[in-house]
Protein backbone atom coordinates (compact mmCIF):
# COMPACT_ATOMS: atom_id res chain seq x y z
CA UNK A 1 0.00 0.00 0.00
CA UNK A 2 3.11 2.12 0.92
CA UNK A 3 4.57 1.80 -2.11
CA UNK A 4 1.35 2.34 -3.85
CA UNK A 5 0.95 5.73 -2.18
CA UNK A 6 4.44 6.50 -3.26
CA UNK A 7 4.27 5.74 -6.94
CA UNK A 8 1.43 7.91 -7.45
CA UNK A 9 2.74 10.28 -5.50
CA UNK A 10 5.62 10.32 -7.76
CA UNK A 11 3.72 10.44 -10.87
CA UNK A 12 1.56 13.07 -9.74
CA UNK A 13 5.12 15.03 -9.30
CA UNK A 14 6.11 14.27 -12.58
CA UNK A 15 3.10 16.08 -13.93
CA UNK A 16 3.39 18.91 -11.58
CA UNK A 17 1.64 22.06 -13.48
CA UNK A 18 4.02 24.51 -11.24
CA UNK A 19 6.74 24.35 -9.47
CA UNK A 20 8.38 27.38 -6.86
CA UNK A 21 11.84 26.77 -6.96
CA UNK A 22 14.17 27.67 -3.90
CA UNK A 23 11.17 28.93 -1.83
CA UNK A 24 11.66 29.39 1.78
CA UNK A 25 8.95 27.57 3.22
CA UNK A 26 7.55 28.69 6.08
CA UNK A 27 4.58 26.00 6.54
CA UNK A 28 1.86 27.40 8.79
CA UNK A 29 3.31 25.37 12.02
CA UNK A 30 5.33 28.01 13.66
CA UNK A 31 8.86 25.64 12.81
CA UNK A 32 11.77 27.42 11.32
CA UNK A 33 11.29 28.14 7.97
CA UNK A 34 13.43 26.16 5.59
CA UNK A 35 14.40 26.06 1.79
CA UNK A 36 13.02 23.94 -0.65
CA UNK A 37 11.24 23.20 -4.05
CA UNK A 38 7.49 22.72 -3.37
CA UNK A 39 5.17 20.84 -6.87
CA UNK A 40 1.87 21.49 -7.34
CA UNK A 41 -0.95 19.18 -9.65
CA UNK A 42 -4.32 19.30 -10.12
CA UNK A 43 -4.65 21.34 -7.37
CA UNK A 44 -2.76 20.21 -4.60
CA UNK A 45 0.68 19.96 -3.11
CA UNK A 46 2.64 17.02 -4.99
CA UNK A 47 6.12 17.18 -3.24
CA UNK A 48 8.07 18.91 -0.68
CA UNK A 49 11.80 18.27 -2.22
CA UNK A 50 15.37 19.66 -0.99
CA UNK A 51 16.44 22.54 -3.29
CA UNK A 52 17.05 21.43 -6.88
CA UNK A 53 15.95 17.91 -6.37
CA UNK A 54 12.73 18.21 -7.46
CA UNK A 55 11.48 17.72 -11.13
CA UNK A 56 10.56 19.87 -14.35
CA UNK A 57 7.32 20.69 -13.98
CA UNK A 58 5.19 22.43 -16.63
CA UNK A 59 5.84 26.06 -15.39
CA UNK A 60 8.75 27.07 -12.84
CA UNK A 61 8.59 30.39 -10.78
CA UNK A 62 11.75 30.97 -9.06
CA UNK A 63 11.76 31.71 -5.47
CA UNK A 64 14.54 32.58 -4.91
CA UNK A 65 14.59 35.05 -1.60
CA UNK A 66 11.12 35.03 -0.88
CA UNK A 67 8.69 33.19 1.66
CA UNK A 68 6.61 30.35 0.58
CA UNK A 69 3.55 30.26 2.66
CA UNK A 70 0.05 28.78 2.79
CA UNK A 71 -2.82 31.02 2.02
CA UNK A 72 -4.03 33.57 4.82
CA UNK A 73 -7.34 32.85 6.66
CA UNK A 74 -9.41 35.75 7.06
CA UNK A 75 -11.66 35.20 10.12
CA UNK A 76 -13.53 37.78 9.76
CA UNK A 77 -14.82 38.91 6.56
CA UNK A 78 -17.70 40.82 5.38
CA UNK A 79 -17.40 40.11 1.68
CA UNK A 80 -21.03 38.34 1.77
CA UNK A 81 -22.07 40.45 -1.53
CA UNK A 82 -18.47 41.51 -2.66
CA UNK A 83 -17.82 37.99 -3.45
CA UNK A 84 -20.74 37.70 -5.50
CA UNK A 85 -20.68 41.65 -6.86
CA UNK A 86 -16.82 41.68 -7.43
CA UNK A 87 -15.50 38.13 -7.36
CA UNK A 88 -11.84 39.09 -8.68
CA UNK A 89 -11.79 40.25 -4.83
CA UNK A 90 -8.66 41.96 -5.23
CA UNK A 91 -8.95 43.73 -1.99
CA UNK A 92 -8.20 40.29 -0.09
CA UNK A 93 -6.78 38.32 -3.07
CA UNK A 94 -3.50 41.04 -3.22
CA UNK A 95 -3.29 40.77 0.56
CA UNK A 96 -2.70 37.02 0.07
CA UNK A 97 -5.87 36.12 1.37
CA UNK A 98 -7.47 32.70 0.31
CA UNK A 99 -9.86 31.50 2.42
CA UNK A 100 -12.63 34.37 4.37
CA UNK A 101 -15.48 33.53 6.78
CA UNK A 102 -18.28 34.90 6.25
CA UNK A 103 -21.63 35.18 7.98
CA UNK A 104 -20.09 37.66 10.79
CA UNK A 105 -21.45 39.60 13.67
CA UNK A 106 -25.10 37.87 13.89
CA UNK A 107 -26.53 39.47 10.34
CA UNK A 108 -26.16 37.86 7.11
CA UNK A 109 -28.87 36.95 4.39
CA UNK A 110 -29.42 33.15 4.79
CA UNK A 111 -31.31 32.27 6.13
CA UNK A 112 -34.15 34.45 5.35
CA UNK A 113 -37.59 35.08 3.74
CA UNK A 114 -38.41 37.72 1.86
CA UNK A 115 -39.88 39.65 4.29
CA UNK A 116 -36.50 39.59 6.57
CA UNK A 117 -33.84 39.36 3.53
CA UNK A 118 -35.65 43.10 2.70
CA UNK A 119 -35.02 44.30 6.79
CA UNK A 120 -31.70 43.16 6.57
CA UNK A 121 -30.31 44.30 3.75
CA UNK A 122 -31.41 47.75 4.82
CA UNK A 123 -29.63 46.91 8.58
CA UNK A 124 -26.59 46.07 6.96
CA UNK A 125 -26.37 48.15 3.77
CA UNK A 126 -23.23 50.12 5.29
CA UNK A 127 -21.24 47.26 5.57
CA UNK A 128 -22.03 45.56 1.92
CA UNK A 129 -24.03 47.75 0.30
CA UNK A 130 -27.49 47.19 -1.24
CA UNK A 131 -26.92 46.71 -5.02
CA UNK A 132 -29.30 48.12 -7.21
CA UNK A 133 -30.80 44.84 -9.63
CA UNK A 134 -28.86 42.33 -7.53
CA UNK A 135 -30.49 38.44 -8.18
CA UNK A 136 -31.27 37.43 -4.43
CA UNK A 137 -31.88 33.99 -6.04
CA UNK A 138 -31.27 32.12 -2.46
CA UNK A 139 -32.87 31.86 0.99
CA UNK A 140 -31.08 28.95 2.62
CA UNK A 141 -27.75 28.64 3.69
CA UNK A 142 -27.15 25.85 1.32
CA UNK A 143 -28.42 27.97 -1.50
CA UNK A 144 -26.38 30.71 -0.51
CA UNK A 145 -22.97 28.44 -0.88
CA UNK A 146 -24.47 27.10 -4.10
CA UNK A 147 -24.84 30.94 -5.38
CA UNK A 148 -20.75 31.21 -4.44
CA UNK A 149 -20.05 28.19 -6.11
CA UNK A 150 -21.97 28.76 -9.40
CA UNK A 151 -20.97 32.48 -9.91
CA UNK A 152 -17.43 31.63 -9.40
CA UNK A 153 -15.26 33.52 -6.57
CA UNK A 154 -11.60 33.95 -6.55
CA UNK A 155 -10.71 33.01 -2.83
CA UNK A 156 -12.87 30.60 -0.89
CA UNK A 157 -15.48 30.85 1.72
CA UNK A 158 -16.51 29.23 4.80
CA UNK A 159 -20.40 30.53 6.68
CA UNK A 160 -21.37 30.69 9.69
CA UNK A 161 -25.37 30.44 10.64
CA UNK A 162 -25.95 34.24 11.87
CA UNK A 163 -27.58 34.12 15.13
CA UNK A 164 -29.57 37.80 14.76
CA UNK A 165 -31.20 36.69 11.02
CA UNK A 166 -32.05 33.23 12.65
CA UNK A 167 -34.02 35.06 15.72
CA UNK A 168 -35.41 37.94 13.55
CA UNK A 169 -37.05 34.51 11.28
CA UNK A 170 -38.83 33.22 14.53
CA UNK A 171 -39.08 36.67 17.04
CA UNK A 172 -38.55 39.26 14.58
CA UNK A 173 -37.37 42.39 16.50
CA UNK A 174 -39.00 41.69 19.57
CA UNK A 175 -36.86 42.49 23.10
CA UNK A 176 -38.69 39.19 24.76
CA UNK A 177 -37.21 35.71 25.32
CA UNK A 178 -38.45 33.18 23.05
CA UNK A 179 -40.78 30.40 23.99
CA UNK A 180 -39.92 26.33 23.94
CA UNK A 181 -41.59 26.40 20.57
CA UNK A 182 -39.57 29.40 19.08
CA UNK A 183 -36.47 28.12 20.60
CA UNK A 184 -36.66 24.97 18.76
CA UNK A 185 -37.31 27.01 15.71
CA UNK A 186 -34.44 28.59 16.17
CA UNK A 187 -32.28 25.29 16.94
CA UNK A 188 -33.72 23.75 13.68
CA UNK A 189 -32.81 26.87 11.27
CA UNK A 190 -29.60 26.36 13.27
CA UNK A 191 -28.65 22.27 12.61
CA UNK A 192 -30.13 22.85 9.18
CA UNK A 193 -27.86 25.25 8.51
CA UNK A 194 -25.03 23.36 9.19
CA UNK A 195 -26.15 20.59 8.24
CA UNK A 196 -25.97 22.54 4.60
CA UNK A 197 -22.68 23.57 4.67
CA UNK A 198 -22.14 26.30 7.49
CA UNK A 199 -19.31 25.84 10.26
CA UNK A 200 -20.24 27.47 12.97
CA UNK A 201 -23.01 30.16 14.42
CA UNK A 202 -21.99 33.85 14.66
CA UNK A 203 -23.99 36.08 16.64
CA UNK A 204 -24.14 40.17 17.20
CA UNK A 205 -24.65 41.17 20.52
CA UNK A 206 -24.31 44.81 20.02
CA UNK A 207 -26.77 44.91 17.16
CA UNK A 208 -30.46 44.46 17.14
CA UNK A 209 -31.84 42.07 17.23
CA UNK A 210 -29.27 39.85 18.57
CA UNK A 211 -28.90 41.84 21.32
CA UNK A 212 -31.45 40.84 22.97
CA UNK A 213 -30.77 37.26 23.24
CA UNK A 214 -29.78 36.37 26.82
CA UNK A 215 -27.19 34.00 28.11
CA UNK A 216 -29.66 30.55 28.42
CA UNK A 217 -30.75 31.50 25.05
CA UNK A 218 -27.05 31.21 23.39
CA UNK A 219 -26.44 28.30 25.47
CA UNK A 220 -29.22 26.26 24.50
CA UNK A 221 -28.45 27.45 20.61
CA UNK A 222 -24.92 26.51 21.26
CA UNK A 223 -25.46 23.19 22.26
CA UNK A 224 -27.03 22.34 18.61
CA UNK A 225 -23.83 24.27 17.38
CA UNK A 226 -21.49 21.83 19.70
CA UNK A 227 -23.59 18.63 18.99
CA UNK A 228 -22.62 19.07 14.69
CA UNK A 229 -18.65 20.35 15.75
CA UNK A 230 -19.33 23.79 14.99
CA UNK A 231 -17.77 26.82 17.26
CA UNK A 232 -19.73 30.29 18.02
CA UNK A 233 -17.87 33.29 16.35
CA UNK A 234 -19.87 36.73 18.92
CA UNK A 235 -19.78 39.73 18.56
CA UNK A 236 -20.17 39.92 22.43
CA UNK A 237 -21.84 42.75 24.23
CA UNK A 238 -19.69 45.38 24.63
CA UNK A 239 -16.27 46.23 24.12
CA UNK A 240 -15.65 49.19 25.97
CA UNK A 241 -17.40 49.66 29.65
CA UNK A 242 -18.08 45.62 30.90
CA UNK A 243 -15.99 44.68 28.37
CA UNK A 244 -14.14 41.55 30.23
CA UNK A 245 -17.75 41.36 31.91
CA UNK A 246 -19.09 40.57 28.50
CA UNK A 247 -15.85 37.97 27.82
CA UNK A 248 -16.41 36.32 30.65
CA UNK A 249 -20.29 35.70 29.56
CA UNK A 250 -19.11 34.51 26.59
CA UNK A 251 -16.32 32.01 28.06
CA UNK A 252 -19.27 30.55 30.36
CA UNK A 253 -22.09 30.23 27.50
CA UNK A 254 -18.90 28.07 25.75
CA UNK A 255 -18.52 25.84 29.23
CA UNK A 256 -22.14 25.47 29.92
CA UNK A 257 -22.78 24.37 26.35
CA UNK A 258 -19.58 22.47 25.36
CA UNK A 259 -19.02 24.76 22.37
CA UNK A 260 -16.16 25.73 20.98
CA UNK A 261 -15.28 29.62 21.08
CA UNK A 262 -13.75 32.29 18.64
CA UNK A 263 -13.95 35.59 20.30
CA UNK A 264 -14.43 38.55 16.89
CA UNK A 265 -12.16 41.20 16.85
CA UNK A 266 -11.39 40.88 20.34
CA UNK A 267 -10.48 44.25 21.04
CA UNK A 268 -10.21 46.25 24.53
CA UNK A 269 -11.03 49.97 23.30
CA UNK A 270 -11.85 53.24 25.22
CA UNK A 271 -10.39 55.21 27.54
CA UNK A 272 -11.87 52.62 30.40
CA UNK A 273 -9.86 49.89 28.73
CA UNK A 274 -6.36 51.27 28.04
CA UNK A 275 -3.68 49.29 29.57
CA UNK A 276 -6.05 45.93 30.70
CA UNK A 277 -5.20 43.64 27.44
CA UNK A 278 -3.30 41.88 29.93
CA UNK A 279 -6.71 41.00 31.85
CA UNK A 280 -8.33 40.12 29.06
CA UNK A 281 -5.35 37.53 28.14
CA UNK A 282 -5.34 36.11 31.47
CA UNK A 283 -8.86 35.59 31.73
CA UNK A 284 -8.56 33.56 28.29
CA UNK A 285 -5.80 31.50 29.61
CA UNK A 286 -7.39 30.60 32.93
CA UNK A 287 -10.03 29.13 30.86
CA UNK A 288 -8.12 27.54 28.34
CA UNK A 289 -6.41 25.68 31.33
CA UNK A 290 -9.93 24.48 32.61
CA UNK A 291 -10.49 22.63 29.28
CA UNK A 292 -12.40 25.48 27.28
CA UNK A 293 -11.61 25.21 23.51
CA UNK A 294 -11.03 29.22 22.82
CA UNK A 295 -9.53 31.12 19.89
CA UNK A 296 -9.72 34.66 18.68
CA UNK A 297 -8.93 37.24 15.78
CA UNK A 298 -8.18 40.42 15.93
CA UNK A 299 -7.17 43.46 13.18
CA UNK A 300 -4.16 45.24 13.21
CA UNK A 301 -5.22 49.03 13.37
CA UNK A 302 -6.49 51.16 16.77
CA UNK A 303 -9.38 52.19 14.86
CA UNK A 304 -12.51 50.34 14.67
CA UNK A 305 -15.74 50.30 12.34
CA UNK A 306 -19.53 50.31 12.18
CA UNK A 307 -22.52 51.61 11.08
CA UNK A 308 -23.42 55.21 12.54
CA UNK A 309 -26.78 54.10 13.57
CA UNK A 310 -24.91 50.66 15.77
CA UNK A 311 -24.12 53.99 18.25
CA UNK A 312 -27.84 54.14 18.70
CA UNK A 313 -29.95 52.33 22.07
CA UNK A 314 -30.76 49.21 21.49
CA UNK A 315 -34.34 50.18 22.43
CA UNK A 316 -34.74 52.47 19.35
CA UNK A 317 -34.48 49.39 16.86
CA UNK A 318 -37.84 47.65 18.30
CA UNK A 319 -39.97 47.97 15.09
CA UNK A 320 -36.92 47.83 12.57
CA UNK A 321 -34.93 50.19 10.38
CA UNK A 322 -38.50 52.60 9.86
CA UNK A 323 -38.68 52.20 13.41
CA UNK A 324 -35.81 53.89 14.06
CA UNK A 325 -36.08 56.88 11.40
CA UNK A 326 -39.38 57.37 12.72
CA UNK A 327 -38.16 57.76 16.44
CA UNK A 328 -34.60 59.53 15.33
CA UNK A 329 -37.58 62.81 13.79
CA UNK A 330 -39.33 62.85 17.12
CA UNK A 331 -37.98 65.42 19.16
CA UNK A 332 -39.48 63.72 22.43
CA UNK A 333 -37.87 60.23 21.79
CA UNK A 334 -34.52 62.03 20.71
CA UNK A 335 -33.84 64.00 23.55
CA UNK A 336 -34.25 60.28 25.98
CA UNK A 337 -31.96 59.12 22.78
CA UNK A 338 -29.64 61.81 23.30
CA UNK A 339 -29.80 61.45 27.01
CA UNK A 340 -28.63 57.76 27.05
CA UNK A 341 -25.92 58.80 24.34
CA UNK A 342 -24.16 61.47 25.82
CA UNK A 343 -24.44 61.12 29.73
CA UNK A 344 -25.45 57.60 30.19
CA UNK A 345 -23.64 55.57 27.46
CA UNK A 346 -25.70 53.72 25.22
CA UNK A 347 -25.84 50.18 24.87
CA UNK A 348 -24.78 50.57 21.11
CA UNK A 349 -22.04 52.71 22.09
CA UNK A 350 -20.42 49.76 24.27
CA UNK A 351 -22.15 51.68 27.56
CA UNK A 352 -19.72 54.65 27.33
CA UNK A 353 -20.72 58.06 26.49
CA UNK A 354 -20.56 59.03 23.22
CA UNK A 355 -17.60 61.31 22.37
CA UNK A 356 -18.28 62.84 19.14
CA UNK A 357 -14.83 63.65 18.25
CA UNK A 358 -14.03 60.04 17.65
CA UNK A 359 -16.81 59.33 15.53
CA UNK A 360 -15.77 59.59 12.18
CA UNK A 361 -17.70 59.71 8.99
CA UNK A 362 -16.27 57.09 6.48
CA UNK A 363 -19.13 56.14 3.84
CA UNK A 364 -22.46 57.17 2.82
CA UNK A 365 -25.26 54.90 1.32
CA UNK A 366 -26.41 58.13 -0.50
CA UNK A 367 -24.09 60.13 -2.67
CA UNK A 368 -25.47 63.46 -2.03
CA UNK A 369 -24.02 63.19 1.28
CA UNK A 370 -20.63 62.43 0.20
CA UNK A 371 -18.84 65.86 1.44
CA UNK A 372 -19.00 64.78 5.05
CA UNK A 373 -17.39 61.97 4.77
CA UNK A 374 -13.70 62.16 6.68
CA UNK A 375 -15.08 64.60 9.10
CA UNK A 376 -15.73 63.78 12.74
CA UNK A 377 -20.01 64.16 13.79
CA UNK A 378 -18.03 66.86 15.90
CA UNK A 379 -16.49 68.61 13.08
CA UNK A 380 -19.48 68.68 11.09
CA UNK A 381 -21.78 70.31 14.13
CA UNK A 382 -18.92 72.98 14.05
CA UNK A 383 -19.07 73.78 10.26
CA UNK A 384 -23.03 73.50 10.64
CA UNK A 385 -23.38 75.84 13.52
CA UNK A 386 -25.34 72.78 15.44
CA UNK A 387 -25.20 70.45 18.26
CA UNK A 388 -23.06 66.87 17.21
CA UNK A 389 -26.21 65.27 18.23
CA UNK A 390 -28.54 66.97 16.15
CA UNK A 391 -26.42 66.87 13.20
CA UNK A 392 -26.30 62.43 13.61
CA UNK A 393 -29.85 62.45 13.62
CA UNK A 394 -30.10 64.27 10.71
CA UNK A 395 -27.32 62.26 8.88
CA UNK A 396 -28.96 59.15 9.71
CA UNK A 397 -32.27 60.27 8.48
CA UNK A 398 -30.86 61.55 4.97
CA UNK A 399 -28.54 58.68 4.48
CA UNK A 400 -31.82 56.05 5.54
CA UNK A 401 -29.00 54.27 8.14
CA UNK A 402 -26.40 53.13 5.21
CA UNK A 403 -23.65 55.42 7.30
CA UNK A 404 -20.36 53.69 8.17
CA UNK A 405 -17.80 55.39 10.41
CA UNK A 406 -14.61 55.07 12.08
CA UNK A 407 -14.12 54.94 15.78
CA UNK A 408 -11.32 56.32 17.15
CA UNK A 409 -10.89 54.74 20.04
CA UNK A 410 -8.07 51.89 20.42
CA UNK A 411 -4.63 51.39 22.31
CA UNK A 412 -0.90 50.35 20.71
CA UNK A 413 -0.36 48.47 24.02
CA UNK A 414 -3.77 46.55 23.84
CA UNK A 415 -3.54 45.67 20.05
CA UNK A 416 0.14 44.32 20.22
CA UNK A 417 -0.84 42.80 23.67
CA UNK A 418 -3.82 40.50 22.41
CA UNK A 419 -1.97 39.60 19.21
CA UNK A 420 0.80 37.87 21.05
CA UNK A 421 -1.51 35.55 22.27
CA UNK A 422 -1.25 31.71 21.15
CA UNK A 423 -4.08 31.38 20.23
CA UNK A 424 -4.61 34.18 18.05
CA UNK A 425 -6.11 34.36 14.14
CA UNK A 426 -6.51 37.69 11.73
CA UNK A 427 -9.76 39.05 11.06
CA UNK A 428 -10.01 41.87 8.61
CA UNK A 429 -13.25 42.86 10.14
CA UNK A 430 -13.24 44.48 6.24
CA UNK A 431 -15.98 46.66 4.80
CA UNK A 432 -15.47 46.92 1.58
CA UNK A 433 -18.07 49.70 0.49
CA UNK A 434 -18.21 53.45 1.27
CA UNK A 435 -16.30 56.16 -0.13
CA UNK A 436 -13.03 56.03 2.87
CA UNK A 437 -13.76 52.46 4.55
CA UNK A 438 -11.37 51.26 6.96
CA UNK A 439 -8.24 50.41 5.25
CA UNK A 440 -7.84 47.04 6.97
CA UNK A 441 -10.35 45.99 4.11
CA UNK A 442 -7.13 45.79 2.00
CA UNK A 443 -4.20 46.16 4.61
CA UNK A 444 -4.64 43.91 7.32
CA UNK A 445 -2.53 40.54 6.42
CA UNK A 446 0.59 42.24 5.31
CA UNK A 447 0.37 44.97 8.32
CA UNK A 448 0.77 41.75 10.63
CA UNK A 449 3.76 40.52 8.39
CA UNK A 450 5.49 44.26 7.72
CA UNK A 451 4.48 46.59 10.24
CA UNK A 452 4.38 44.08 12.59
CA UNK A 453 6.58 41.16 12.58
CA UNK A 454 9.38 42.17 10.63
CA UNK A 455 9.57 45.97 11.29
CA UNK A 456 8.70 45.82 15.47
CA UNK A 457 9.23 42.42 15.78
CA UNK A 458 6.13 42.04 17.84
CA UNK A 459 5.83 38.61 16.12
CA UNK A 460 8.87 36.25 14.12
CA UNK A 461 7.81 36.04 10.96
CA UNK A 462 7.01 31.87 11.15
CA UNK A 463 5.28 32.81 14.13
CA UNK A 464 3.14 35.00 12.66
CA UNK A 465 2.52 33.07 9.30
CA UNK A 466 1.03 30.47 11.96
CA UNK A 467 -1.69 33.21 13.27
CA UNK A 468 -2.58 33.69 10.25
CA UNK A 469 -3.08 30.48 8.44
CA UNK A 470 -2.79 27.02 11.13
CA UNK A 471 -4.19 28.71 14.13
CA UNK A 472 -7.17 29.53 11.80
CA UNK A 473 -7.25 26.41 9.96
CA UNK A 474 -7.36 24.29 12.99
CA UNK A 475 -10.22 26.30 14.47
CA UNK A 476 -12.10 25.62 11.01
CA UNK A 477 -11.33 22.14 10.84
CA UNK A 478 -10.05 22.22 7.86
CA UNK A 479 -9.41 18.83 6.54
CA UNK A 480 -6.21 19.50 4.08
CA UNK A 481 -5.70 23.35 4.25
CA UNK A 482 -4.16 26.09 6.34
CA UNK A 483 -0.40 24.33 6.02
CA UNK A 484 1.96 22.85 3.73
CA UNK A 485 1.82 19.17 3.50
CA UNK A 486 2.19 17.02 0.54
CA UNK A 487 -1.83 16.11 -0.33
CA UNK A 488 -3.00 19.36 0.48
CA UNK A 489 -4.99 21.98 -1.30
CA UNK A 490 -2.51 24.18 -3.16
CA UNK A 491 -3.52 27.83 -1.56
CA UNK A 492 -0.54 29.32 -1.07
CA UNK A 493 1.02 32.96 -1.25
CA UNK A 494 4.44 33.99 -2.44
CA UNK A 495 5.60 37.14 -0.66
CA UNK A 496 9.09 39.21 -0.19
CA UNK A 497 9.76 39.49 3.36
CA UNK A 498 11.96 42.21 3.12
CA UNK A 499 9.19 44.37 1.11
CA UNK A 500 5.76 43.57 2.14
CA UNK A 501 3.69 45.71 3.73
CA UNK A 502 0.44 47.55 3.74
CA UNK A 503 0.25 50.71 1.61
CA UNK A 504 -3.91 51.74 2.55
CA UNK A 505 -4.37 54.75 4.22
CA UNK A 506 -7.36 55.68 5.76
CA UNK A 507 -6.84 58.80 3.58
CA UNK A 508 -6.64 56.05 0.60
CA UNK A 509 -7.95 52.96 1.58
CA UNK A 510 -8.03 50.88 -1.71
CA UNK A 511 -4.46 50.79 -2.17
CA UNK A 512 -3.03 47.63 -2.74
CA UNK A 513 -0.17 46.02 -0.99
CA UNK A 514 3.13 45.61 -1.87
CA UNK A 515 5.65 42.93 -2.00
CA UNK A 516 3.20 39.96 -2.59
CA UNK A 517 4.11 38.02 -5.93
CA UNK A 518 1.92 34.98 -6.46
CA UNK A 519 -1.19 34.22 -4.76
CA UNK A 520 -2.62 30.45 -5.61
CA UNK A 521 -6.16 29.79 -4.74
CA UNK A 522 -7.32 25.42 -5.27
CA UNK A 523 -4.06 25.31 -7.32
CA UNK A 524 -5.19 28.35 -9.78
CA UNK A 525 -2.92 31.70 -10.09
CA UNK A 526 -5.18 34.59 -9.35
CA UNK A 527 -2.33 37.00 -8.56
CA UNK A 528 1.18 36.79 -10.75
CA UNK A 529 3.74 39.10 -10.30
CA UNK A 530 1.17 41.19 -8.45
CA UNK A 531 -1.44 40.97 -10.49
CA UNK A 532 -4.58 39.92 -10.81
CA UNK A 533 -5.22 36.99 -13.70
CA UNK A 534 -8.71 36.95 -13.37
CA UNK A 535 -9.16 33.42 -12.48
CA UNK A 536 -12.02 32.55 -10.15
CA UNK A 537 -11.28 29.40 -8.88
CA UNK A 538 -12.48 29.85 -5.29
CA UNK A 539 -15.34 27.86 -3.64
CA UNK A 540 -17.62 27.45 -0.62
CA UNK A 541 -15.69 25.07 1.50
CA UNK A 542 -18.64 23.01 3.81
CA UNK A 543 -18.56 21.12 6.92
CA UNK A 544 -18.19 17.59 6.47
CA UNK A 545 -21.07 14.98 8.56
CA UNK A 546 -17.68 14.32 11.05
CA UNK A 547 -17.71 18.25 11.73
CA UNK A 548 -14.42 18.83 9.87
CA UNK A 549 -14.82 21.05 6.58
CA UNK A 550 -13.53 19.30 3.53
CA UNK A 551 -12.55 20.02 -0.15
CA UNK A 552 -15.72 21.73 -2.51
CA UNK A 553 -18.62 20.17 -1.89
CA UNK A 554 -17.86 17.86 0.53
Amino acid sequence: MADAMAEARAGAAAGAEVGFRGATVVDGTGAPGYRADVLVAEGRIVEIAPDGAAVSPRQTIDATGLVLAPGFIDMHAHSDLALLTEPEHLAKVSQGVTLELLGQDGLSYAPVDDGTLAGIRRQIAGWNGDPAGFDWNWRTVGEYLDRLDSSGIAVNACYLVPHGSVRMLVLGYDDRVPSPEELGRMQTLIYDGMLQGAVGMSCGLGYTPGMYADSAELTDLCGTVAELGGFLAPHHRSYGAGALEAYAEMIEVSRASGCALHLSHATMNFGVNEGRAGELTALLDAAIAEGCDITLDTYPYLPGSTTLAALLPSWTSADGPDGVLRLLADPVAGKRIREQMEVHGSDGCHNVPTDWNTVQISGVGDPDLTDRVGYTVAELAVRAGREPFDVFCDLLIADGLATTILHLVGHEENVQAIMRHPRHTAGSDGLLVGTRPHPRAWGTFPRYLGHYSRDLGVLGLEECVAHLTGNAARRLRLRDRGLIRVGYAADLVLFDPEKIRDTATFDEPRRQAEGIEYVYVNGVAVLAAGRHTGALPGRALRRAEDGTVGRPGR
